[in-house]
This record gives structure tokens, C-alpha cells and sequence, in this order.
């Protein structure tokens, strides 16, 4: 019995990775795909001026520290022992980052303060501004109803010898009118510019360095 030769032509020997590889090309062009993230943008209303006298100190704003979960774009949701994130809807930028830029906002706004900005600017200060999110999602405590939001933000006042004057920390709620990302965002604001608020009361009443 002879064995016949199996002629291939060259498009047969093409190696099987390569199909592979060219099928998952495309990927993207079979199938459905996801619908584009909605982007939100943390807006609270804060008062443009605040009653009481001006400072002649300057402050530098840190950025809050905060835990790996709520250092995100993601906007966090909880159910009990539960944390999870909306689907197809994220914040303009780490929440952490939108606090600190809020914060020097809210303070400029009070129009009390010789000036004031983040941290990351080098500027020479009197005092730093530091800040840690304990919590920061939106809490459901029913099955289908609105949920609750949370924002807890701790705050020291330092001196730049590296002396905390005061500390301070700001629990705000605030329940959505609607269990829809929309309203959440709307109950983030409102919280979010009662802790504002806050701390611009709080951390003008302190006394010019010495």
C-alpha cells in the first residue's frame, strides 16, 4: 500500500493562532455591545458667600485619602454587608479628586480667604487642609425603594509645623427621590454641599497662625 501525498494550498497553512487571532480581531463587530456610560457630574449647590469675618491665611487643600472602593469613577451603591457599583454610569472624574477640587471651590465661594488651592499646586500655605471619605454610595435599605445616601468626610486642620489645630467630621444624608441614577446623583449634591458647607464654617473660625 503506498501513502498518497496531502497537497495544501498556501492559504491551508495558515497557523491555526493566526485564525484565532484574526477572528478575535473581530470581536467588536459580532454581537451587540454595551451601551456608552453615562457621565455624571457632582454639582452641589453651595452658598457664593459666607456670613462672618474674612482670614488673612492662606490654605492648601490634600487630597481626601480614602479607601480602594471609593477611590473611583464608579458610583457606589451598598445593600447591607454589600458594595457594588451602577451599571453604565460613572462619575467626570475619582471622587476623591472631585472632593478636593469642590473644597477649594467652596471656599472660594465663601469669599472669606486670602486664597486658597489644592494641595498638588506647591503653593505656600498657612494651613493644609486634611481630609479622609469614610463613605460615600448611595444605601439601600429596601428592596425597590429609593436609596440613602452617604457622605461622611473626617478633616484635620494643620499648621505648617505639622500641628493639628482642630478636627472635625461631617455625616450627611440625603434620600433620593427616585430609586434611578439621576435622582442618586440629585441626593449626592445635597449631601455633598451640607459637607461642604461644614467644613468652610468650621475651619474659617480658625486664628491666624502664629
Amino acid at each position: 500500500m503506498t501513502t498518497q501525498p496531502i497537497l495544501l494550498s498556501r492559504r491551508a497553512l495558515i497557523p491555526a493562532s493566526a485564525a484565532l487571532f484574526a477572528l478575535a480581531g473581530c470581536g467588536s463587530l459580532i454581537g451587540p455591545s454595551g451601551p456608552p456610560l453615562q457621565i455624571y457630574r457632582l454639582a452641589p449647590e453651595f452658598p457664593t458667600a459666607a456670613g462672618g469675618a474674612s482670614v488673612t491665611w492662606q490654605l492648601s487643600v490634600a487630597r481626601p485619602n480614602t479607601t480602594q472602593t471609593l477611590d473611583s469613577e464608579r458610583i457606589a451603591l451598598s445593600r447591607g454587608a454589600t458594595m457594588d457599583y451602577y451599571a453604565d454610569a460613572q462619575w467626570n472624574d475619582t471622587v476623591p479628586r472631585l472632593l478636593q477640587s469642590l473644597l477649594v471651590e467652596a471656599f472660594e465661594r465663601s469669599g472669606r480667604i486670602t486664597a486658597v488651592a489644592a494641595e498638588s499646586e506647591g503653593l505656600r500655605t498657612d494651613y493644609l487642609l486634611a481630609t479622609e471619605l469614610r463613605d460615600f454610595d448611595a444605601q439601600y435599605d429596601s428592596a425597590n425603594g429609593p436609596p440613602l445616601v452617604v457622605v461622611d468626610i473626617a478633616a484635620k486642620l494643620i499648621d505648617g509645623r505639622g500641628k493639628v489645630l482642630s478636627a472635625r467630621e461631617s455625616h450627611q444624608t440625603a434620600r433620593a427621590s427616585q430609586n434611578g441614577v439621576a435622582s442618586v446623583v440629585a441626593a449626592f449634591d445635597q449631601a455633598t454641599a451640607a459637607a461642604l458647607t461644614h467644613f468652610v464654617t468650621w475651619a474659617l473660625q480658625a486664628p491666624p497662625p502664629s
